[in-house]
Formats: structure tokens, sequence, C-alpha cells
């Protein structure tokens, strides 16, 4: 393998990219119409426009994608996260035209992109999945019925679901035709796929992953969890390494747990198996990404490992030369997601021109971004401007140097999640580790940014008063101004 297209944009396609120079293979970026000055295009060896701006008419345009990486020679296809790196159909075509496609096969990835089919897929390892049924329901009294067994409160979920989408809790039987037919609706325009299935609804989980690693030789380890619990709509923003409530004994046993899910569809590629675990550490299975994610920074941060070059490295056919004896866990590293939202109008995207853009630095911060000053953030896509990454010896320093590291990215021009991250890092239940999904709705009001924002301003508007009134007690020289003095005496 010698060249790689990273089929993908920003943050990620950079981080990529970097990978790959390191190994001294060469990049081919793609770029749509609005990326055309992008970081990551300006960084590959070679580089493609692939179409306009909207997702749908370039970064999600499979054919034409292949089409360039035949046309320029290159080997692979890296989808980094996103767009096409969960679509079988797309890894099967990437397969079919000879080119290899780094991620696991297109038969992995059609089990675990369905929640239903993965279900089927890890029961006979007898893994813990939440109560529920393996199949696809559309009929109101069956629902009931189901939901009379394993008791409500319910979660109606889409079985090709993802980000929150088709998913619908139900209290009391008398919602369930309006929540079932909500469910059904919302899944059928984002996935076309109206599939629906139903579960025991959790009420105060964490949301705990394992990052997986499997080779096409049929070596897989895990590589520790991730807590992901701080979450906005069902989308994670803050996420870190080690969770602070597993204990070294659950954690084995949910590593080993996740190890029996990719072998249950033989699975190679870096994977990710999340679970839900209740408040007594009852942890179930909920699903499989395939792909890289988001929030692989902070397994690195605590691991020493590049997962991007290992993931290359399998998909190069190279067994891992990893045994699971051989990792350790390093300290504890987190991870804010930096979005261009306002979180003080319900996280709506904010976008415009970055005015502003000075990242922070120093000892165990890492900032993974695509984008620097004076530089536009496009309506077309996810607005995630970057992820800030911090590593500490113990929790409580790995968050004392996130605080002051949120404090120092300095972004003007556009509203960020950074006072929404301050919020969180500072909040007794995060520093306790008392928190779980919930923690936006329990916790978080724009209100209290606000009325932080106040006090540092009454704070800062004291402290330069304080400092005028000082000054100006000082003796000083009286600046110099030209006179007549000299023309006068003359006369």
């Amino acid at each position: 393998m010698k060249k790689i297209l990273v089929a993908n944009r920003g943050e990620i396609a950079l981080r990529i990219m970097r990978t790959i120079r390191k190994m001294g293979l060469r990049s081919v970026a793609v770029f749509s119409q609005a990326d055309r000055d992008s970081l990551h295009v300006r960084f590959a060896d070679e580089s493609v426009c692939i179409g306009p701006a909207p997702s749908s008419q370039s970064y999600l345009n499979g054919e034409q994608i292949i089409k360039v990486c035949k046309g320029l020679g290159a080997d692979a296809i890296h989808p980094g996260y996103g767009f096409l790196s969960e679509n079988a159909v797309f890894a099967q075509q990437v397969e079919d035209a000879g080119i290899t496609f780094i991620g696991p096969g297109s038969e992995a990835m059609r089990i675990m992109g369905s929640k239903l089919a993965a279900k089927k897929s890890v029961k006979k390892y007898d893994i813990p999945m939440v109560p529920g049924i393996d199949h696809a329901v559309t009929d109101v009294v069956h629902a009931k019925q189901i939901a009379d067994e394993i008791g409500y409160p319910i979660l109606i979920k889409a079985s090709a679901g993802g980000g929150g989408k088709g998913m619908r809790v139900v209290h009391h039987p008398d919602a369930m035709l309006e929540q079932m037919e909500r469910a059904i609706g919302e899944a059928t325009s984002s996935f076309a796929d109206g599939s629906v299935f139903i579960e025991k609804y959790i009420s105060s989980p964490r949301h705990v992953e394992v990052q997986i690693i499997a080779d096409k030789h049929g070596n897989v380890i895990h590589a520790f969890e991730r807590e992901c619990s701080v979450q906005r709509r069902h989308q994670k923003v803050v996420e870190e390494s080690p969770s602070s409530i597993i204990t070294p004994e659950l954690r084995k046993r949910m590593g080993d747990a996740a190890v029996l899910v990719a072998k249950s569809c033989n699975y190679s590629s870096l994977g990710t198996v999340e679970f839900l675990m209740d408040e007594k550490l009852n942890f179930y299975f909920l699903e499989m990404n395939t792909r890289l994610q988001v929030e692989h920074p902070v397994t690195e941060m605590i691991t020493g490992l590049d997962l991007v070059e290992i993931q290359i490295r399998i998909a190069m056919g190279e067994p891992l030369i990893l045994k699971q004896e051989d990792l350790s866990m390093n300290g504890h590293a987190i991870e804010l997601r930096v979005y261009a939202e306002d979180p003080l109008n319900n996280f709506l995207p904010s976008i415009g021109v970055l005015t502003r853009y000075e990242k922070p630095e120093g000892e165990g911060i890492r900032v993974d971004d695509g984008y620097e000053q004076n530089m536009s953030i496009p309506i077309y896509y996810d607005p995630m401007i970057a992820k800030l990454v911090v590593h500490g010896t113990t929790r409580a320093e790995a968050i004392r140097r996130m605080i002051l590291a949120v404090r120092s990215y300095k972004i003007d021009g556009v509203k960020t999640t950074l006072p929404f991250g301050t919020f969180v890092f500072e909040h007794e239940a995060f520093v306790s580790g008392n928190f779980d999904t919930h923690f936006v709705p329990k916790y978080y009001l724009p209100e209290k940014i606000l009325e932080k924002q106040k006090a540092n301003a009454e704070v800062a508007a004291l402290l330069a008063l304080k400092i005028w009134k000082k000054n100006s007690q000082l003796l000083k020289v009286v600046a110099h101004q030209s006179t007549n003095w000299k023309r006068r005496l003359s006369n």
C-alpha cells in the first residue's frame, strides 16, 4: 500500500493524513466546492474536487469517490467517521473495485449496522442485553403486550437508528400509538428503514463504550473503556478514559464481552462496542460502531497507541503484534467536542467566520482541528470545530488542565460550546463522577452560564478600576508639549 484516499473532510481527514505521512505513504484529499481552501486539502499530497457543497453531491457520492481513487491509482480508501464510514453498500463497492477499504468487511458492517441483526448475532454468546425484543414490531396491540411483559417505561428504537433519531420513551400504554407512529416516521425519513423494536427504558444510565482492535487473523483485543455519558440530544459532547466508576474486575468483564461481540460477526479493524450501565453497575450491550470513533484520542492518550496506524496496518493484512497483556492505562484523558453551536440557545448551529482563533498549548494538551483564523464554518456539514483533549496523571489533574485549556482557547466570530465545557468541568456532579446521560437536562441551564459571565465581567471591571486608581496615584511625567516661548523672548 502506497497511496490512501481519505473520503472525509475537516479535522478527521487531517488527523488521518498525518498518520499516513508518518508511515511514509501518500494521501489523496477529496473535497467539495465549499472546502476548496480547507486545511486537509492543503495538507494532502494530491487533492480532487468531487462536487458541490451539499454532502449528497460530494462526500456521500460513493461512485465519484471510487472513480477518483482508481483514476489516481490509490490503493485504499479511509472513510474516517460519518458520511460513508458505516455504509455497507459503499464498503462492498470499494471491495468490488479492487480497492482496500480501511474498515471492517461489508458483511460485518451490515450485521452491526442493524440493531436487530446485531442483537441476533451476539445472542449466542450470552452477552447481557437490555430486556426487550429482537424483532421489528409495527402492531400497537403487540407492542403494548410486550411493554406489559417487560414493564413501563419502555423505549421504542429504530433498528437502523443513531444519534437519537427514531427513539421515543413511553411511560403509559395510552401514549403507545402516538409514539410508535413518531418513531417509525422519523426512522423512515432518517434511514429509509422504518423498523423499530422495544426495550426496557433504563431511567438513569451511564454510556460506556469499549475500544476494539481486531485483525484479519482472528486476533481480537480491547483498549479499555471510554465514558461518554455527558450528551446533548443523545449525542456525545464530553468523553473520558478511564471511566470513574469502572473497577478492574468490571473492566475485564466488559472488555471480554466486547471482544465476543467482535468475534460474533468475524470483525476486523477498529470498532467500538457500546454498553448502557444502570445504577447498580449492571451493563447491557447497546450497539457496535463499525468505524473509528470521534473520541478515539482519549484512548490514544492513555495507551500511547496510534489507532489510525493500527487500523491501516490491519487493512494491509498485518497481524496484531499487541497482546491484551501488553496494554496498560497511563493516567486519565478527557475530550471536549468544540462545536460552532450556541449553548445559550438550545445548542443551535452558529455559522460564521472565525475572526479570532487561538488554540491552547502546553503539557498534556492536544487539539485535533481543521480550521485556522479567518476561515468560515460552512452551513452544509457538522459544525464541530475541534476536539480539545487533555491528559493528566489523575482524573483531578486532567479536569484542572481541561478548565485551563478551555479558558485559553480564544474563538471569536461564532458561538461555541466552550462555555458549556467550563460549566460541565466545574460542576460537582462531573467532578465527583456521580452523573449519567441525563446530565444536561438535570443540571444545565443557559442562565447559569450567563450568571457566571456577568460575574466574571463584574470582577474584571472592579479589577480594572482598582488598577486605574492605583496608577492615578503614581507620580507621572508631564507629557511634552511644544511652546513658542523662545519666539516670545526674541520679540
